[in-house]
């Protein structure tokens, strides 16, 4: 799969996850790879400076919480800026994906 693809859609997803719930790193990176079917395999070199541009904009805030191990985490939890900006992503989103479907479907017979 052509990564340039997952890289206008990576906003969208990880703001898709954190508004089910807050989440640390590996979690996020597990949690991608196995919702689609490895196709997203993201590199925590990949995810760290998304998650920090994300909070830099205010759409995510980062705590630490003791894990059950004893261990800190740092867990993601989506702000209500990142979840009028996840409504945003998603429009964007539905827009561009009919779009494609109307040229590579044949215009008015897309959904014929």
């Amino acid at each position: 799969m052509d990564r340039n693809l997952l890289g206008g859609s990576t906003v969208l997803m990880l703001l898709s996850l954190l508004g089910e719930g807050d989440r640390y790193g590996y979690e996020i990176i597990r949690e991608l790879a196995s919702r689609s079917e490895n196709v997203f395999c993201m590199k925590e070199g990949s995810l760290y400076p998304v998650l920090h541009r994300m909070e830099a904009q205010g759409w995510v805030r980062a705590y630490e919480k003791e894990a059950e191990n004893g261990k800190k985490r740092r867990y993601y939890s989506i702000t209500p800026a990142g979840e009028r900006q996840l409504r945003a992503e998603m429009e964007q989103w539905e827009s561009f994906r009919c779009s494609v479907e109307r040229v590579i479907r044949g215009g008015a017979h897309a959904f014929s």
